[in-house]
């Protein structure tokens, strides 16, 4: 099983902020969507980037953090002052095996998915979690037709 199939199942939608967005807008943006993580992108069409290449990662983690740091100015601060930069990117060719390591090994709960550098979607380890099991119940029904097929 492939990414690709988690995203055929979930669609490609993603939430998304701008590295000169506020702190204080990015937490409404997570609160307003119940998520942990909003990616960062980059440009705009007006200098040569279609605004869709993953430049950072900004978690509740990161504006908690923030805050320990800097108090309650962390609110007026820039997405690009909190952000992780070194982003573990995944495609859509990749195996769910192969980013279930990269997950669990790297302590990451989303993975965005990029094609030519571009964002196409996003996958959490709830995605993964899903689909794996979804894939068990796939075999376990089958296992039993077989099984009663027998008979």
């Amino acid at each position: 099983m492939y990414v690709q199939s988690i995203l055929d199942t979930k669609g490609s939608e993603v939430v998304t902020t701008r590295p000169e967005e506020t702190i204080a807008a990015t937490a409404r943006l997570l609160a307003k969507h119940r998520i942990g993580a909003v990616l960062v992108l980059s440009g705009d069409a007006g200098d040569g980037d279609d605004g869709r290449r993953v430049i950072g990662v900004i978690s509740e983690r990161d504006i908690v953090a923030g805050m320990a740091a800097h108090g309650p100015g962390v609110a007026d601060m820039k997405v690009s002052d909190l952000m992780t930069r070194d982003v573990v990117l995944c495609r859509p060719t990749d195996t769910i095996e192969d980013i279930m390591t990269v997950m669990t090994g790297r302590r990451i709960r989303h993975l965005p998915v990029v094609e030519e550098d571009r964002l196409v979607g996003i996958v959490s380890i709830g995605d993964v979690v899903k689909q794996r099991l979804d894939e068990t119940a796939m075999e376990m029904d089958s296992l039993r037709q077989y099984v009663l097929a027998g008979r």
